[in-house]
């Protein structure tokens, strides 16, 4: 007797492989449920919302969390507790993109608090799990009755070998010269985002409509499961009051006043205080009005949000003008500094309008490298990019708690763009870490993030490929005329009103990342097209400003920066390197000042020496090669005596290395034996005699001394 009733849907997608959906066997109390499986991996997506919403609330609480068991990869956590713990920032990314891609699915009057949860609850570990979660989570949603404008999927498309493939395995994707994380409905793309080799504007745009046409096979997927499950039929609800009279007596009241406001090319402080003193009259002239209840009121302040949308979108299409009075290809001004930070490796400061962002180059060693112990990504890392938000960027008070998932998404597309131009990891040893701090924010920090940090890598005198920029590029749609507006170096308030946050990021050869977020349905070839290439532009205009300040890395590196210095060792001398217990490395940096690393890779000893100075270097350095120096034959050595025997002494010519120097070796003299000939301690000149089979050395003093 069976205690559930499994409804499978299997679809192929190419090469051999298949990507099974399954519900109805596990956990079967959520309002929705799946297990997508590939291969050996599998995702198990869970959907649950409340019936009603939360009172006061005119938005949607979606919270999105990926998580990976470690069992799942045959692992145990690290750590004290042994247990998942917070989620990483693997997981954090993993999740924003999924949440990127539902949340424009959503009605837009529906309020209730709505929780997507995915577990990685069996790995393959050449199937990576992030291009299935998207698929996983909407496959959830279509099998439940909350309402939802999907399906949607999610792929990552990549070009290897010259040829696009959708979800390549991992080994694959170390081949790639490009690689996109793509999701949509089978109408419309709504989030992108990746990676590349500096590719063109028109390989993007076919890399994304050929993972559209794979998104489209598995949105058709979903609605046949939908189908066999019932679920077609999705909850009444109610979550928005309106009132006509009060949304006319808004518009009536504002709407001219906010227009103006829109169009005068004010600041964003001065138009923020303007439309506050709007909005503040209209609920005066409420009160004066007796109108005064919560309902009336919270209406009133919706219905005067409605108007800033209205005003700013038609002022952007009928006239072409925007918030700050630019047109719409115009970029901000632009201000750059190197070098603000004497300390500091490397730093910069870029400024673009209102936005401003303060970053920092430090440079590390091996050991400075960040541990990745994830259930599916384990290893370790050595360029480093943190993004901070503080509250004070934007006149907030706001309590400082850590990277929230906004910092970890923007810090990662910084780290995208910038990781594309750094040198090759046997030109750069160092460990690299950049952190931008943002000052001032309306609009594009991150891509402020990718100037500053461009600028602060060449002034730390990091040897770059090119510089790099970004710029992000909004949009303004108007369905029922077909207008359409595409708006270069978005302000917050265009990104926030507008229909399309696109950031794209690029040398002068070429796109290297992308992150975009589509609000609306439709975006056509034609718009997506106009949109890449006034992204250039900009782009190129950005450059030529950066440019001005610094065009390329320094010579050098800074006096005060760190030296390294990389190196290979034969095999057997890495124990002598390190000595019993570790005293010889450890008496090394101790009397040096330096940081020496080993670690044995290929059969081959790999050495960095580290240090603050270029003397603590070379002291080590030496203290190293002398080692692992091999004695040559034939070699004349300044030893010293470390013992003294009947039959000749032993003299060491290298550290660690002693030869015997045999009594007949001593002179031309015959001597019976040895005492008082040497003392411990001394310090003679010999010659390399012979090495033997054992190793073992034949040293002469006597084939130094003229004979008489």
């Amino acid at each position: 007797m069976s205690y559930y009733n499994a409804i499978k849907k299997t679809l192929d997608i190419g090469g051999g492989r298949t990507i099974e959906i399954e519900t109805g066997k596990l956990a079967k109390q959520a309002d929705g449920s799946v297990v997508v499986k590939m291969g050996n991996t599998m995702l198990l997506a869970t959907v649950v919302a409340t019936k009603e919403a939360r009172v006061g609330i005119d938005f949607l609480p979606l919270s999105v969390d990926y998580q990976e068991k470690y069992a799942a990869t045959g692992k145990i956590p690290g750590g004290f507790f042994r247990r998942e713990a917070r989620l990483s920032d693997y997981e954090v990314l993993i999740s924003r993109l999924v949440d990127r891609a539902l949340r424009p699915m959503f009605p837009e009057d529906y309020h209730a608090d709505v929780q997507v949860m995915i577990s990685l609850i069996s790995a393959d570990k050449e199937i990576m799990p992030d291009c299935l979660a998207g698929l996983a989570a909407s496959a959830a949603l279509s099998v439940s009755d909350i309402p939802f404008n999907g399906p949607i999927s999610e792929v990552r498309v990549a070009k290897i070998d010259g040829k696009l493939i959708i979800n390549p395995t991992l080994s694959e994707l170390s081949r790639a010269t490009s690689e996109f994380m793509v999701a949509g409905s089978d109408r419309d793309i709504v989030m992108v985002e990746g990676e590349a080799d500096e590719i063109s504007e028109i390989e993007m745009l076919e890399a994304l409509s050929f993972a559209h046409e794979a998104i489209k096979l598995q949105v058709k997927a979903q609605r046949e499961l939908t189908e066999l499950v019932g679920k077609t039929q999705k909850r009444t609800y109610s979550h928005e009051l309106s009132d006509e009279t009060i949304k006319e007596k808004v518009y009536a009241q504002t709407y001219d006043k906010v227009y103006q406001v829109a169009r005068s090319g004010s600041s964003k402080q001065e138009r923020t205080d303007a439309f506050k003193e709007i909005l503040n009259n209209l609920l005066l002239d409420f009160a004066q009005a007796g109108v005064e209840d919560e309902q009336s009121i919270a209406l009133a302040k919706k219905y005067f949000h409605h108007v800033e949308y209205d005003a700013v979108r038609t002022l952007l299409l009928e006239e072409n003008l925007r918030l700050d009075g630019r047109g719409l290809s115009q970029i901000r001004p632009i201000w750059s500094e190197i070098s603000y930070l004497p300390a500091a490796h490397g730093s910069a400061i870029f400024t673009r309008g209102e936005t401003q962002s303060l970053t920092t180059v430090t440079l590390g060693s091996k050991d400075d490298e960040q541990m990745i112990d994830g259930a599916f990504i384990a290893g370790t890392q050595k360029f480093l990019l943190h993004y901070n938000f503080p509250g004070f960027s934007t006149g907030e008070v706001r309590p400082n708690r850590g990277p929230g998932r906004r910092e970890v998404g923007h810090g990662n597309l910084a780290m995208r763009s910038l990781r594309k131009v750094l040198p090759p990891e046997n030109e750069n040893p160092y460990t690299i870490r950049i952190v931008s701090d943002i000052l001032e924010s309306n609009g594009s920090s991150s891509m402020a993030t990718v100037c500053a940090g461009t600028l602060a890598l060449m002034d730390a005198g990091i040897k770059i490929k090119s510089p790099v920029s970004g710029i992000a590029m909004g949009l303004i749609t108007d369905e029922k005329t077909g207008k359409y507006a595409v708006l270069s170096d978005i302000l917050g308030d265009e990104d926030h009103l507008g229909d399309m946050d696109f950031k794209v990021t690029g040398t002068e050869n070429g796109i290297v990342a992308c992150q975009m977020d589509i609000k609306v349905n439709g975006l056509s070839q034609e718009v997506l097209t106009k949109a890449l290439n006034q992204a250039k532009e900009g782009r190129l205009h950005i450059l030529n400003e950066m440019k001005k300040t610094i065009s390329s890395p320094r010579d050098t590196y800074k006096s005060h920066a760190p030296r390294i210095v990389s190196f290979t060792v034969e095999r057997e001398f890495i124990g002598a390197i390190i000595g019993p217990g570790g005293k010889i490395i450890q008496e090394m940096q101790r009397e040096t000042g330096a940081n020496i690393s080993i670690e044995e890779k290929d059969n081959v000893g790999y050495v960095q020496v580290f240090g603050e100075d270029q003397s603590s270097v070379e002291k080590a350095l030496a203290r190293i090669k002398a080692i692992v120096a091999k004695p040559e034959i034939g070699e004349i050595y300044n030893g010293t005596v470390k013992s003294i025997l009947d039959f000749g002494a032993f003299v060491e010519i290298m550290p660690g290395k002693d030869g015997l120097l045999h009594i007949s070796e001593v002179s031309h003299d015959r001597l019976e034996k040895m005492d008082g000939v040497f003392n411990v301690g001394d310090k003679i000149e010999v010659k390399l005699l012979a090495v033997d089979k054992q190793g073992k050395m034949k040293l002469s003093r006597k084939a130094l001394i003229p004979k008489e």
